[in-house]
């Protein structure tokens, strides 16, 4: 029985592949951009036929159910790997802003996503992780008096997940590049009630911290 796939078959796989990766990152720039693009203006801007697109997603809500899963993943790995048993709140808040940092196009696309399209019951499930982490941190830190306690904690991580996004975006477009996020974390901290010294120098320890450990 054969079982080689001939070379025709493996050049039309490999070019599937490429066309499938292609369409998903245009499609993340171009969700990002605007939540309300069609699948026209995404088949247009990846450079390839209605018909291929179509052949890999039949609807635009199978692609960004793509977009969302493949965002998640990623958001759950980079908070999983940020967690340490014994960090304070302000060092546990650092590493899940700089772990969102290191996913800023999943990040970004799951909550301008979520924000200008909230009827996508996928993106609140798959946030809601994250979101219950970051509250439970910042109650944690208003109970021991570091962050500031003048909004509930949900309250106040909804704003600083605002903040968050601003930042990511203006770094995604602007010409002050952050790779790090140490500047965003910086000023997430400020923001959440932590004195700027201590703030600057939390975020300088941590990605301290990770690039000894071989993580940056």
């Amino acid at each position: 029985m054969q079982t080689t796939d001939t070379p025709g078959r493996t050049v039309q796989r490999r070019d599937a592949h490429s066309n499938r990766r292609r369409i998903l990152a245009t499609a993340r720039r171009k969700l990002r951009e605007d939540p309300d693009a069609s699948l026209d203006s995404i088949s247009q801007a990846a450079g390839v036929a209605r018909r291929t697109l179509y052949g890999h997603f039949p609807s635009r809500e199978a692609l960004v159910a793509e977009l969302v899963q493949e965002a998640g993943r990623e958001l759950r790995q980079a908070f999983a790997g940020a967690r340490t048993a014994d960090a304070d709140p302000v060092e546990a808040m650092t590493r899940k802003v700089l772990a969102a940092w290191t996913v800023g196009d999943h990040y970004r696309l799951l909550i301008a996503l979520g924000r200008r399209r909230p009827g996508y019951d996928e993106i609140r499930t798959t946030l809601a992780p994250a979101r219950a982490e970051a509250v439970a941190t910042l109650r944690r830190g208003q109970r021991q008096g570091v962050f500031a306690d003048h909004l509930p904690a949900p309250v106040l991580a909804r704003a600083l997940e605002a903040l968050l996004l601003v930042l990511a975006e203006d770094n995604a477009v602007g010409p002050g590049a952050d790779p790090t996020g140490e500047a965003a974390a910086t000023a997430f901290l400020v923001a959440a009630g932590v004195a700027p010294p201590r703030a600057a120098l939390q975020v300088q320890e941590v990605i301290g911290r990770v690039r000894a450990a071989g993580g940056g």
